[in-house]
């Protein structure tokens, strides 16, 4: 054997180590519940544009839903392993007998405020009354944060002309002017911003305690794939807690990642800026569902027949996954 042999050979078991390193990264489905280019879901775009699936050995491929319910039915009919919806998702749709649970909440604020034009007499939710919101559509969380805001000034239902818009409509409305007011979460905020509206920010937490976006497993996976899901929720907080480290650097992270966000800098930084702000901030640890919250949420939508029934609250979610 030539001693050129010996570093060949072991070159050679170097790249076939490799290669069967490469070749093990698991695929996983991650279904989420808009269109993935939104900056809603920086944490995850982040998460992988700076390889923390990769070093988990995971290949993640985002696909969208028809919103955070139809995620969690495919979730929970075993479609895909995990996906995205609001920390509220499992209390809408558990008794439904789908079981889902939040693994992490990614934020300790609402993900949907209250957002109105400055020149409409609006201060918070009690002078809403009369006045024209717009929300996603009304049967989202978007319409029931804004119920709940105004349950918090004695107002009901009936005392405004809510509207559901529609992802594009919620803001558009209120752009032109055909809408006093919107539940709205930072991304439309921010476009309302660019368009150069004068706006008043109500951060739903100082009234009504909804949720931030969470990620959502099934019973089945949990109990069978830990190890899994503790991959996804390590990779995607760590996305996260980028954003809330340095959110100017992870827009440039973001933009360079994002094809369709190339050109909006300016946006991203002012949409993560007020994630930061509004979402992100508030938990003792970083992905920790609020039990406490949780259960008053519950509360809230079995009062007003937003769910027919209240389930365990530790049917919910867990935290075991957040380390």
């Amino acid at each position: 054997m030539s001693v050129l042999t010996i570093p060949a050979m072991a070159a050679g078991l170097i790249l076939g180590a490799a290669s069967v390193q490469k070749a093990a990264a698991e695929d996983v489905t991650y279904l989420l519940p808009a269109p993935a280019f939104l900056p809603a879901f920086g944490p995850w775009m982040i998460a992988q544009a700076k390889g923390y699936y990769k070093a988990e050995g995971l290949n993640v491929k985002f696909q969208r839903a028809r919103g955070g319910v139809d995620v969690a039915k495919q979730v929970g009919a075993g479609n895909a392993v995990i996906g995205g919806g609001i920390g509220d998702t499992p209390v809408i749709v558990r008794p439904n007998g789908i079981p889902v649970k939040a693994v992490a909440v990614l934020g300790g604020g609402s993900l949907v405020q209250l957002v109105a034009h400055a020149d409409r007499g609006i201060n918070g939710p009690a002078d809403l009354k009369g006045k024209t919101v717009t929300a996603l559509s009304l049967q989202d969380t978007t319409y029931y944060t804004l119920l709940g805001m105004m349950a918090s000034a004695g107002l009901s239902r009936n005392d405004v002309n809510a509207q559901g818009a529609g992802p594009a409509g919620v803001w558009k409305l209120f752009i032109a002017g055909k809408a006093d007011a919107m539940a709205g979460v930072p991304d439309w905020i921010g476009i309302a911003q660019a368009a150069g509206k004068k706006i008043k920010i109500f951060p739903a937490d100082r009234y009504f305690k909804s949720m931030a976006q969470a990620i959502l497993a099934s019973d089945k996976v949990i109990r069978e794939r830990p190890e899994l899901i503790q991959k996804l929720v390590r990779a995607t907080l760590k996305g996260m807690k980028d954003i809330m480290d340095n959110p100017d650097a992870a827009a440039q992270v973001y933009v360079g990642h994002v094809s369709k966000q190339a050109k909006k800098l300016a946006y991203i930084k002012n949409v993560f800026g007020m994630y930061n702000k509004y979402v992100y901030a508030g938990q003792k640890k970083l992905g920790q569902m609020d039990g406490k919250r949780l259960a008053d949420l519950q509360a809230f939508y079995v009062k007003h027949g937003i769910v027919r029934k209240p389930v365990p609250v530790g049917d919910l979610y867990t935290n075991q996954f957040v380390k």
